[in-house]
């Protein structure tokens, strides 16, 4: 330290800038020092209003996480809950004696017991229901004899000035095509099946679509009112059946949903007394069903490749049910027993469809080569109808309700007068298949006979009838 010496230097001051040596100077630096002050002040505001959204965000997306947590933890306790009353009450029902199905929300719970050859087992038709199915024989045989043509019928003249009053397009345009028609006996309302999977409830006075039944995956090809209960049934390419049943507010909800068959349900018919009806499938079976539970009580026949069912009729007495086969072959079968009465041979082709006349002696079939007239009595075809070159199909025959009528449908529509065995049956009019398909899928006549629908291969409904005959040609539908 003592070595070193302390150099003395002057600092220098930084001179100040010219602004500031005057007072407008001053003033003018203090301005600018200020607005700086001030935009700075500025921004972070804006930052701090910004921060205080997100943050505002982030705690809503945090509070709806927390709800929604909070809701499915509730759900699956719940359903944990259910699960275990379910696995409790499942082995004290298995327990009890009686195997009945159990139905719940339109499924059945409990299938049907297994047997040892892998088989389901049915119930069967039991002495009860046979005894039953009888008594509406004999009954409605006794009537049968007794019924006389009913004056307010259509009169042939009436028929031959028949055309198309009103069409009405009930299905969806990118998959078009009716498959299958009913109309309901005392309501006059036409439901229509189709390849768009819906079932179309349409009212016919009105002109107005009162529902479309939602459910099945594929094309319904088969359907039937069941006025006693206002029930509906369907019948589906995906193998299933589907019933029905009419709410307040004029909806049809599925109350029963049947998996029996394993192949294309085909046809559906009910039964006279409206308890029970028949379905038959591509899988060779025909299966016997209680309306009201919806429980198959036996199923006739065996799955094989070689040939199925596509058509089927109950008789309108009821105790004999006809089937239609792929290889053009009509079985009738006594139901009581499940057996087969007798087996009709000499159609080619797959039958189509089938109709039995309310005299209850005459079952007309279709097939590729036309409609065959069957006599149940001698039980022999006595007359063929062959509208049609080779190349087209007859796809729909019908008897009106009394018998008079006989209608069927392939490129068009042909209306024939109901003779006897003897008699030849008169060509009584023509309908030509408006829809431009050339393929006429379903005909039924209406009340009386005073109209004729008819499905094609579009997705229009037509009705043909008296022309000003309808009240609701000014409301109709132009094509």
């Amino acid at each position: 330290m003592d070595d070193i010496v302390p150099v003395k230097t002057n600092k220098v001051v930084k001179p100040r800038p010219l602004q500031s040596a005057s007072i407008p100077g001053l003033l003018g630096i203090f301005q600018n020092e200020w607005d700086a002050l001030m935009l700075s002040n500025f921004a972070l505001e804006q930052q701090l209003h910004t921060a205080r959204q997100e943050l505002s965000h982030a705690l809503y997306q945090h509070d709806a996480a927390c709800r929604v947590i909070a809701r499915l933890k509730k759900e699956r306790d719940e359903a944990r809950t259910l699960l275990a009353q379910a696995e409790r009450q499942i082995p004290a029902s298995l327990a009890g004696a009686a195997p009945a199905t159990v139905v719940s929300n339109g499924k059945r719970a409990m299938e049907d017991e297994i047997g040892p050859d892998g088989k389901k087992i049915r119930p069967g038709i039991n002495p009860v229901m046979i005894e039953e199915l009888t008594e509406c024989n004999t009954m409605l045989s006794a009537q049968r004899k007794k019924r006389q043509v009913p004056p307010t019928l259509a009169p042939i003249d009436a028929l031959e000035s028949y055309t198309q009053i009103s069409s009405h397009p009930l299905h969806k345009t990118n998959k078009p095509g009716i498959l299958s028609m009913d109309i309901h006996p005392s309501k006059d309302i036409v439901a229509t099946g189709g390849i768009d999977t819906n079932a179309v409830l349409f009212d016919r006075p009105s002109g107005q679509i009162l529902c479309t039944l939602t459910g099945h995956s594929k094309k319904i090809t088969t359907l039937k009112f069941v006025p006693r209960d206002e029930l509906f049934v369907t019948g589906s390419a995906d193998k299933t059946v589907r019933i029905w049943r009419e709410s307040e507010n004029g909806n049809y909800n599925c109350i029963h949903t049947l998996k029996d068959h394993t192949a294309e349900v085909e046809a559906v018919t009910v039964h006279a007394t409206q308890k029970y009806f028949v379905t038959a499938s591509k899988d060779n079976s025909w299966c016997f069903y209680d309306i009201s539970t919806g429980s198959c009580l036996t199923q006739v026949g065996e799955a094989s490749g070689q040939e199925g069912y596509t058509s089927a009729s109950f008789h309108p007495d009821g105790l004999i049910l006809g089937t239609g086969t792929t290889d053009g072959v009509v079985k009738i079968w006594d139901v009581k027993t499940q057996s087969k009465a007798a087996t009709f041979e000499g159609h080619v082709g797959p039958v189509t469809a089938m109709s039995f006349s309310e005299n209850g002696y005459f079952l007309a079939t279709a097939a590729h080569d036309g409609v065959k007239l069957w006599d149940l009595r001698k039980l022999r075809n006595f007359r063929t109808l062959s509208p049609y070159d080779s190349d087209t199909p007859t796809n729909a025959v019908e008897f009106d309700f009394t018998g008079n009528y006989l209608a069927l449908g392939g490129s068009d529509i042909r209306v024939y007068q109901v003779a006897n065995v003897k008699v030849e049956w008169n060509l009584i009019k023509t309908l030509p298949d408006l829809s431009g398909t050339g393929k006429v899928t379903s005909v039924k006549f209406g009340a009386d006979a005073k109209y004729i629908a008819v499905g094609s291969m579009d997705r229009n409904l037509r009705i043909f009838g008296l022309p000003g005959d309808d009240q609701m040609e000014e409301s109709n539908t132009a094509e």
